[in-house]
């Protein structure tokens, strides 16, 4: 196991009825400015619940952060925020709302374009914020990571910044979600998971365990989500299963990858793909072009995950992969380019644009744009 140094500072609120202590997480004298998306926590509550639970406070609300969060909608919260002296910021919704909060908290408090944190990869300072989450998917409501993308130039970049101070994870409020945003954000879990986990073996086991324990508890409540959506403890578990496949706990003193979300990254700032169906199309080609590089943990993956026991090295891997892909297609997504219409013009483009920015990716820094256009080429 390598050195590692963890702290994670968010305060997790869990549970039914938590909005409430809204009143009590914020100390009164902030001014607050809701942040939220469309507006779906009208018609299911959520709004109501956090407005009840603020009305002793100022606050002011931002709507309209959309799925994938663009930098054009977050200027505009940001000028909207200094405008109106704003010190605290509350996320209402997904994690591409809090996505966006996180670049609008540093905003706030940057004298130049936010774009330029997202280039630099980090904030160097932020305002505080939180947030009361509506869907499991990316673990922004507990660790300090964000992916903002630029309309304008057709990019999608992560950048670091602060933990939230709190985060409410309220099962109930995943109740209303749409079938296809559950199936993302199973999605999003499962991969976060597998980037972390999907690398050499031995480095230790009690990551392995933990990762592994995230992967089976998925792969079970999936099928069992889509048939009664609104059975409170299987949205816990969901809802837990997301925060904890990324808030560090299973990373420390590991090895990652992230070759999987930095290719799927590129599919959605070309064509608008939503993050976890991006996974779900690159996830296979990733582990059959490196499977040699992999193998001791694919194995290790098709026996604890799949109990695929029988057969060569070669059959019980491929036949990992498969089953990997056939639970992506259970839950309604694709694994394929060609069954969202991509082809050769956006898998040249993304190889273009790792060779022109010398990206290197992968656990092992061997990745490079021509290993990126192989996998792609293994996902047609």
């Amino acid at each position: 196991m390598k050195n590692f140094i963890f702290q994670n500072t968010t305060k997790l609120v869990f549970g039914k009825g938590q909005i409430a202590l809204l009143s009590e997480l914020i100390p009164k004298d902030k001014k607050i400015m809701l942040t939220c998306g469309s507006g779906s926590i009208k018609k299911n509550g959520i709004y109501q619940q956090v407005t009840d639970a603020l009305k002793r406070h100022d606050f002011i609300e931002f709507w309209g952060i959309e799925p994938n969060p663009t930098v054009e909608t977050l200027r505009k919260a940001i000028v909207y925020g200094k405008e109106n002296n704003v010190n605290f910021l509350l996320a209402v919704g997904g994690g591409s709302v809090l996505d966006g909060t996180k670049l609008i908290a540093a905003g706030i408090i940057y004298d130049g374009d936010p774009w330029e944190i997202v280039l630099k990869g980090h904030a160097p300072k932020s305002i505080p914020f939180a947030s009361v989450l509506t869907l499991p998917a990316t673990g922004s409501e507990m660790n300090i990571g964000a992916v903002i993308s630029c309309h304008k130039t057709q990019e999608k970049y992560a950048f670091y910044s602060s933990y939230p101070q709190f985060s409410i994870l309220d099962p109930e409020a995943t109740f209303s979600l749409p079938t296809n945003q559950i199936a993302n954000g199973l999605a999003d879990t499962y991969v976060h998971v597998i980037e972390q986990y999907m690398t050499a073996t031995g480095q230790s086991r009690i990551m392995d365990r933990w990762a592994e324990g995230i992967l089976l508890t998925v792969i079970e409540i999936a099928p069992k989500i889509r048939e009664i959506p609104k059975n409170y403890d299987l949205m816990a578990d969901f809802m837990l299963s997301a925060t904890m496949a990324l808030n560090d706990f299973i990373r420390m003193g590991i090895t990652q990858d992230w070759t999987t979300h930095m290719i799927g990254h590129e599919l959605t700032a070309f064509h608008g793909i939503d993050h976890g169906a991006s996974l779900a199309i690159v996830l296979g080609g990733t582990l059959r072009v490196l499977k040699e590089q992999k193998k001791g943990k694919l194995l290790q993956y098709a026996e604890r995950i799949f109990n695929i026991t029988k057969g060569s090295e070669d059959e019980r891997i491929e036949e990992a992969i498969k089953k990997t892909e056939d639970f992506f297609k259970s839950i309604g997504l694709k694994t394929r380019l060609s069954e969202v219409g991509i082809g050769d013009e956006t898998i040249e483009k993304i190889t273009k644009r790792f060779n022109d920015n010398g990206i290197i990716l992968g656990e092992n820094r061997n990745v490079t744009s021509e290993v990126v256009k192989q996998i792609l080429m293994s996902c047609k």
